[in-house]
């Protein structure tokens, strides 16, 4: 399984990016994706994750209403797009997949270590 994310960039306050993260190595049939950022000298942190099953969206609390994330099933993608920047959005952006959620509660969605595979990361910079 290898996920590829895209996208990254430096913008200004104000300013939109779209993340891209590409899926591929195996089919799967229910999924959860997740981008986390990690900023210098800061933990990764949760930002928004979609259950693939039903569509159903979670985010961090510091993105809602700003951040959007969403999927293309014929292209295995999942995307985040991110309007309305801040210069706290500064961070790279990681996408992480569980490729076997099963049953498990959303609750579990924010937290890193249930992910199963995780791609590297893409830059994003946002300037004042």
């Amino acid at each position: 399984v290898q996920l590829q994310a895209s996208g990254g960039g430096s913008v200004q306050a104000g300013g939109s990016l779209r993340l891209s993260c590409a899926l591929s190595g195996r089919t799967f049939s229910s999924y959860v994706m997740g981008w986390f950022r990690q900023a210098p000298g800061k933990e990764r942190e949760f930002v928004a994750a979609i259950r693939w099953r039903d569509g159903s969206t979670y985010y961090a609390d510091s993105v809602k209403g700003r951040f959007t994330i969403s999927g293309d099933n014929a292209r295995d993608t999942v995307y985040l797009q991110m309007n309305s920047l801040k210069p706290e959005d500064t961070a790279d952006y990681y996408c992480a997949i569980d490729t076997n959620p099963g049953s498990r509660s959303s609750v579990y969605y924010s937290r890193r270590n249930y992910y199963n595979y995780w791609g590297q990361g893409t830059q994003v910079t946002v300037s004042s």
